[in-house]
């Protein structure tokens, strides 16, 4: 099965369950929310644009962070966390491969 690159905007809605003027705000508020528009103005979201807009709405629905400079400092801080946390499981799969060679030699 082939996976899409872009969803309308009705999808999107669907995908996150917000109306489509609040998307457009976001869209004018977060810089990483970029969708695609086509020569008609319409706009096609990505997964990965979708996983932003849940992510913003998981920070201001559940976190109950509502101003808008302060979900942009969230969203930094999540990223800075992921970046951690990939440098960390590398690290881990580095010793894990050190220990694998060490116990052969045993």
């Amino acid at each position: 099965m082939v996976e899409r690159t872009y969803f309308s905007m009705r999808e999107t809605i669907e995908a996150t369950g917000l109306e489509a003027p609040t998307l457009r705000y976001w869209e004018a508020q977060f810089e990483q929310l970029s969708p695609r528009k086509d020569k008609h103005g319409n706009r096609y979201y990505t997964a990965n644009d979708i996983e932003l807009i849940k992510r913003i709405k998981f920070i201001r629905d559940e976190m109950k962070i509502t101003r808008i400079e302060a979900i942009r400092n969230e969203l930094q801080v999540g990223e800075r966390r992921s970046d951690v946390r990939s440098e960390a499981v590398e690290r881990l799969q580095r010793i894990r491969s050190k220990l694998e060679q060490l116990e052969q030699l045993l």
